[in-house]
C-alpha cells in the first residue's frame, strides 16, 4: 500500500511517502513560513523523488489534530483535497486516515530498545496545559494507555507519580521541554533522543498503515475527514 502522510499540528511540518511501513522519500522542515506555503511544494517534492503520481496513492493520511488549530486545519485540508474525487485501481474511492497526532507521535519511539515502557507525547496547549495521552510501547507495537486529552501540567506530574512510578517513561511531542522541567522531580521521566521528539510524517503514515489493518478507527472518506479538537478555539473560551 503506497501512502502519502503529512502533519502540520504544530510547528514541524513534514510529509512522507511510504509502502506499507517501508519509507520512500521523507521531508521535514521547520521554519518562519505557514505550513499552507510549505506543504504542497513538500509534497510536490517527494513524489518528484519517487516518481510516483497522485494516482498511485493507495491511502491518504494526516495528523487530524490535536494541536494548532490552523495548522489542524491546514492538514486536514491538503488530504481532502489531494484525496478528492480519486478512485482507486477497484472503482472504490481512496481512502483517507486522520489519525490522532498523539498516536503518530508515539510511534517515532516504536524504534527503541530495551524493556517496555511508556511513551508520553505532549503537546503544548497553553495555560499550563497539554495535549496527551499515554501508549505502552513494547517490541515496535504501540498500545494506547488513555484517550487523548487536555491535562495540566500538575494533573499529569501527579498521574506519572502515583500511576506510572517505578515504569521508564519517555517524553516526545512539542511539548517536551516544558514537560521535562515541570516533571524534573520524577526520576523515571525523560526526553526521548532529539530527532525522536517532532512530528515524523513516517510515524503518520506507519500509524495509519497499521489502523487501516487493524481497527479501522482513523479511516474516513475525503468527505467525511475531520479535524480533531480537545479544547475550543480561543475566541470561544471564557478561560
Amino acid at each position: 500500500m503506497v501512502i502519502l502522510a503529512i502533519d502540520t499540528t504544530e510547528l514541524t511540518a513534514t510529509a512522507a511517502i511510504t509502502c506499507g511501513e517501508l519509507p520512500l522519500a521523507a521531508r521535514q522542515i521547520s521554519g518562519t513560513r505557514t505550513h499552507s506555503e510549505t506543504m504542497l511544494p513538500l509534497v510536490l517534492e517527494l513524489l518528484e523523488e519517487t516518481g510516483l503520481t497522485f494516482s498511485d496513492i493507495e491511502l491518504y493520511a494526516c495528523s487530524a489534530g490535536p494541536g494548532s488549530f490552523t495548522g489542524v486545519r491546514i492538514g486536514v485540508s491538503l488530504i481532502k483535497g489531494f484525496a478528492f474525487g480519486r478512485s482507486g485501481k477497484d472503482g472504490a474511492p481512496v481512502p483517507c486516515s486522520g489519525v490522532s497526532a498523539l498516536h503518530a507521535l508515539a510511534y517515532n519511539l516504536r524504534g527503541l530498545g530495551g524493556e517496555p515502557f511508556v511513551a508520553c507525547p505532549v503537546m503544548d496547549a497553553r495555560r499550563e496545559r497539554f495535549y496527551n495521552a499515554m501508549f505502552e510501547v513494547s517490541s515496535g507495537e504501540i498500545t494506547r494507555l488513555c484517550p487523548d486529552r487536555a491535562i495540566s501540567a500538575e494533573e499529569l506530574a501527579a498521574e506519572l507519580a502515583q500511576k506510572y512510578l517505578g515504569r521508564r517513561v519517555i517524553l516526545c511531542g512539542g511539548g517536551t521541554a516544558l514537560a521535562a522541567a515541570a516533571f524534573s522531580h520524577l526520576p523515571n521521566v525523560s526526553p526521548a533522543p532529539g530527532e525522536l521528539l517532532p512530528e515524523c510524517g513516517v510515524s503518520v503514515a506507519v500509524c495509519a498503515y497499521r489502523d487501516f489493518y487493524g481497527t479501522r478507527e482513523y479511516v474516513r472518506d475525503a468527505a467525511t475527514l475531520a479535524p480533531i479538537y480537545l479544547r475550543p478555539p480561543q475566541a470561544e473560551r471564557s478561560d
